[in-house]
């Protein structure tokens, strides 16, 4: 049994939805939460099922009433587990706390939130482990969690209760103060927070915020963000001047005073929410915080090194001199290349060096720019080298790049030279060959290089004539020098660099030796001039030479290679939209010309002569309207290829798919006959036992033959919807294409029908499926059709759900069977089922009041195709359904004094949820209840 659970708890974290098309939410929920109630299952097993409702605690609780009986029901199994399972009490705790906040039993305060708010708070009064001892001290660190977490969710919960939190955090002496403390400092941050929303706050109303001992706030103010915005652009909400601030000074140098108890991660925290408390209340001063800077400037914790420079951007020159300014930077610099750190901690050293929150400024538009104290001499032992990490080196260079590029003249070009001398290193090993991640690092260096100073002629010119160096010898650079091109351009607004590397690639290809032209080769160079074929600053003629030359004086076209064939279209198609097509119109048509009919292969010819007829027929502005690409990719913006030899709308629109605004047509459930009761079947009948079991054991072995009963067909009647446009009366060659919703069927055919007039009969439609699972499923449905004009159309049709019932199946008995037989049958399968693999099968009782001859009625209306046995005299029904592909379904009916009992066996247990909402539909006006065997 753990072993299927845990098969079911993977399932459904790997995808809840698809889990879930598999059973009901309320299904599953309530047997996980059975499995935690039983007394039998382990601690591992029940924090494993605890884990689901963790995770995804609003799948499961998808309303506030789900979410408050859950809960009571985590509570019921929480204080049911004995003390000393204290990880699994732990976890609970953990999941009453997320389903209370997910499903919004927290905001509406609802009973349930408020008695496990009370229970918390019991649980941290137990201060030093005093009544329930030191193994008992994880439950209390969880309560502060879960505290922690409600405040979070619902600022101002416990401000009105600081002043106890307060006596706890001070009487706490084991480990847990740090979670006491966090606590409190929370709550308190929060309440002067919702104190800065009224108007006029008084003395009293201050101090009464410190002094509370009331109730949880339920009414409290919500606040829209619980922590204060780094951004100093944005307004930091203050109180008002003149409070009585004593108190609040002494509580904030205890806790500060205490800090350095704490673990780094908790310091971390408590001085976020202890600045913000400060830059809230104008009565304290930053100069709190003095004390503290000594041993923060020291730190080697980034989350301490955060804190501090969220400290430095709050209070800028109110609590920094310029000398602490300095030493702060250095103290940056230095770490950034300490080389004990990991390459994450270099990486934040360099972001805070980057990004430094100076005292002042020069920039105050939120623009990136460098501090002032980051000059060349700080940053020298920050060059990049080639023994750098690709992310670091990375880094490094975007931060040099920046220090030389607002230096002095003389600091810049020596800097610049540095840094040159790096972006040919690093290229030179990529001329020799180097890896794909030396050459990816290599590239994005000059990229962020290039992104400065591109704007250097003599320099440009440098580096384009070594990357032209370096296609000439290794033509795989092709993908990385035409990326270079175009984040270049995306990045600047002068796309002269871009152009001019583009150009030299083009005059380094035309002027190759033909042994460089390789079929390999040929395929890089191509996708080049691709590329440059988009520039309409560079002329083209060269381009087309080329490749007439490569055509005429190598056997590429005899060899019809399509892929090379399609790289030269792909240039050509570039040709056409250049600006100045008509300077090289003759050399172009006679490109596409020798294409279309030397080329050995029917594709390449087919769209060499359609270019071709673009090009002679249409004027340039025609040709890239027909050629131009919509925003998502898509061709054809304007009209379509096909309507250019006639110019005819109505071409184009006859050879274009329409689609529908609503629904035309739908598919309605045709009304199944009674089926002829098994019991009713030929005179002629099979009465011997041994013929019975014969059949039995062949049924058994055609049972395990693939593709066995593995089909239901369904019926439905094609017609219009009510109201339709009349075009739609009459529709013709009609493709029906069917989606499934789930993987619980496999792929459903098309459907084709002849035609559908709506003053006709509507034609009768076959669906086929063939399930894996026999579960309730519901199908997308469209369709492809012709009008009278003959326009073609899609639309879509409502979609068309499968019920549970209309998946049963009777039992594929022998014609001539008696009812003797009929009924042995029955009883074998029933005792297969009953002593089948207890993973799979299951024993079920449902139970209804109705009176017998309205029993007799619903048996004979639900149940007549499917019956067995029929003994109305003595009160006694059997009923046997086949759910395709291997699954069983049986009923004995029988009529009791009080109530109608239904006994059912399945094979597959996990069919017991939608064989109980079944018999509830069809017993609808019945109270029934159901009892699990």
């Amino acid at each position: 049994m753990t072993d299927l659970w845990d098969q079911r708890v993977s399932a459904f974290l790997l995808s809840p939805s698809q889990f879930l098309a598999t059973t009901t939410t309320e299904s599953f929920l309530h047997e996980l939460l059975h499995e935690l109630r039983n007394d039998k299952t382990n601690d591992q097993f029940k924090i494993l099922l605890v884990s689901v409702l963790l995770e995804h605690p609003t799948i499961l609780c998808p309303s506030a009433s789900v979410g408050e009986e859950t809960a009571l029901e985590l509570l019921s199994v929480f204080s049911h587990t004995p003390q000393k399972s204290i990880v699994l009490k732990c976890n609970v705790m953990l999941a009453i706390t997320s389903v209370i906040i997910c499903t919004s039993c927290l905001a509406t305060h609802t009973k349930t939130a408020e008695d496990w708010l009370d229970l918390l708070f019991q649980t941290i009064q137990d201060t030093n482990d005093y009544r329930c001892g030191l193994s008992q001290q994880p439950i209390r660190a969880t309560a502060c969690d879960c505290l922690r977490e409600m405040e979070t969710c619902s600022p101002g919960l416990i401000s009105q209760k600081l002043e106890p939190l307060y006596l706890l955090k001070q009487q706490e002496t084991t480990v847990l103060h740090q979670s006491y403390c966090l606590l409190y400092t929370l709550g308190l941050k929060n309440a002067i927070r919702i104190l800065t929303n009224q108007k006029d706050v008084t003395d009293l109303e201050f101090k009464s915020i410190l002094g509370g001992n009331e109730g949880f706030a339920w009414k409290s103010n919500p606040l829209e963000l619980t922590l204060l915005p780094i951004n100093m652009l944005v307004q930091v909400p203050r109180l008002t001047q003149g409070l009585e601030c004593k108190e609040l000074k002494s509580i904030m140098s205890s806790l500060l005073e205490e800090s350095y108890l704490l673990t780094p991660i908790s310091q971390s925290a408590l001085l976020r929410e202890l600045v913000e408390v400060v830059a809230m209340v104008p009565g304290l001063s930053p100069t709190l915080f003095k004390s503290q800077l000594l041993r923060l400037f020291g730190t080697a914790d980034v989350s301490l090194m955060h804190a501090t420079l969220f400290m430095k951007e709050m209070f800028t020159d109110s609590l920094f001199t310029t000398e602490d300014e300095n030493f702060l930077l250095k103290r940056l610099v230095g770490t950034a290349q300490h080389p004990l750190l990991r390459i994450p901690e270099k990486l934040f050293y360099m972001e805070c060096i980057l990004h430094f929150p100076e005292n002042r400024p020069i920039s105050s538009s939120g623009e990136e720019s460098l501090p002032v104290l980051v000059t060349p001499r700080l940053a020298a032992s920050l060059h990049p080298t080639i023994f750098n990490d690709s992310a670091t080196m990375l880094c490094r260079l975007n931060l040099l790049c920046l220090v030389h590029l607002e230096a002095n003249e003389g600091e810049a070009d020596k800097g610049i030279g540095f840094l040159i001398d790096h972006i040919m290193a690093l290229l030179k090993i990529v001329d020799n060959d180097g890896s794909r991640e030396v050459v990816v690092t290599s590239f994005r260096a000059l990229f962020i290089f290039l992104i400065y100073f591109s704007g250097m002629e003599e320099l440009s010119k440098k580096m384009i004539d070594k990357l032209c160096n370096m296609y000439s010898r290794h033509s795989r650079l092709a993908p990385n020098l035409i990326g270079l091109a175009d984040r270049i351009q995306e990045h600047l607004d002068d796309p002269v660099w871009s152009v001019k590397l583009l150009r030299g690639l083009q005059k380094c290809i035309i002027e190759m030796p033909p042994l460089q032209l390789t079929i390999h080769n040929l395929s890089w160079h191509l996708k080049v001039l691709k590329r440059v074929a988009k520039e309409g600053q560079i002329t083209q003629r060269n381009t087309i030479y080329l490749l007439l030359n490569v055509l005429i004086n190598s056997n590429l076209c005899e060899r019809g290679n399509w892929r090379l064939g399609n790289a030269v279209l792909n240039v050509c198609r570039n040709l056409l939209e250049h600006p100045s097509i008509d300077q090289v119109f003759i050399e172009l048509a006679d490109l596409l010309q020798y294409i279309s009919i030397q080329y050995d292969d029917t594709d390449i010819k087919d769209h060499a002569r359609f270019y071709y007829t673009l090009l002679t027929n249409l004027s340039w502005e025609k040709l890239m309207g027909v050629l131009a690409k919509s925003l998502e990719g898509g061709r054809a913006k304007e009209r379509s290829h096909s309507a250019i030899m006639a110019e005819s709308e109505g071409i184009a629109s006859n050879l274009t798919v329409h689609k529908t605004n609503r629904h035309v047509l739908q598919l309605i459930k045709v009304q199944e006959k009674a089926t002829q009761s098994s019991s009713e079947s030929s005179s002629e009948s099979v009465e011997a036992t041994s013929e019975v079991r014969d059949w039995f054991e062949v049924y058994q072995g055609q049972f395990q033959t693939p593709g066995f009963g593995s089909e239901v067909t369904l019926r439905y009647n094609l017609t219009h919807v009510k109201e339709t446009d009349p075009l739609f009366d009459k529709v013709f060659t009609i493709c029906l294409h069917f989606e499934l919703k789930d993987s619980n069927y496999a792929k459903v055919s098309d459907i084709h029908v002849p035609c559908v007039f709506r003053d006709r009969k509507s034609p009768e439609v076959k669906v086929k499926l063939k399930p894996s699972q026999p579960y309730p499923t519901s199908l997308c449905v469209s369709a492809m059709f012709t009008t009278q004009d003959g326009r073609s159309w899609h639309s879509r049709l409502p979609d068309v759900s499968v019920s549970f019932p209309e998946i049963f199946l009777p039992l594929p008995l022998p014609p001539n069977a008696s009812c003797e037989c009929r009924e042995q049958v029955f009883e074998r399968i029933w005792e297969a089922t009953a002593s089948g693999e207890p993973d799979r099968s299951a024993i079920s009782l449902f139970c209804f009041k109705l009176e017998d001859e309205r029993l007799a009625d619903l048996i004979r209306t639900h149940f007549q195709g499917f019956l067995i046995t029929d003994q109305q005299s003595e009160g006694s029904w059997k009923v046997l359904f086949f759910l395709p592909p291997k699954c069983h379904m049986l009923l004995k009916i029988t009529q009791a004094e009080d109530a109608a009992r239904v006994s059912i066996a399945t094979d597959n247990w996990e069919l017991l949820p939608f064989v109980n909402s079944y018999l509830q539909n069809i017993t609808d006006n019945c109270s029934s209840t159901v009892t699990d065997g």
